[in-house]
């Protein structure tokens, strides 16, 4: 995995871009993508304090935004403009939607929803039992 390109958005993300390609055969090569973006655990995120700390005791002080994007078998001399190709797609669809204001306030929200109607994925970080 290779750092390709960082990103500094106008809300204080870094969105980070990395080459997971790696060679399939002679002459193939599965191309791939992976956009990691960490954002923050803020208290003034929530509206109490117990949540603030629900998802803390979860996640720590960040949650980590991942996406990948990848195609298998391009010829290997094909790689490097299928692999703009699947950055550009990523700017194109998904990168104004990360680089909103809101964005890190309602992804850390939409984990905090995934714990409460999902508790056993979490249950040993929030101490709940079956």
């Amino acid at each position: 995995m290779e750092l390709f390109q960082e990103l500094s958005l106008q809300n204080n993300l870094v969105v980070q871009i990395w080459d997971t390609s790696r060679p399939i055969a002679a002459d193939t090569t599965k191309v791939a993508v992976k956009i990691i973006v960490k954002v923050n655990i803020r208290p003034d995120y929530f509206d109490n304090h117990e949540d603030f700390t629900l998802v803390r005791n979860v996640f720590g002080s960040e949650i980590t935004y991942t996406h990948e994007k990848e195609r298998t078998f391009v010829h290997t001399p094909d790689k490097d403009s299928v692999f703009t190709g699947l950055i550009e797609d990523f700017k194109r669809d998904s990168l104004h939607y990360i680089a909103r204001t809101t964005f890190p306030h309602r992804f850390v929200h939409s984990k905090l929803r995934d714990i409460r109607e999902r508790p056993h994925r979490y249950r040993q970080h929030t101490g709940t039992t079956a």
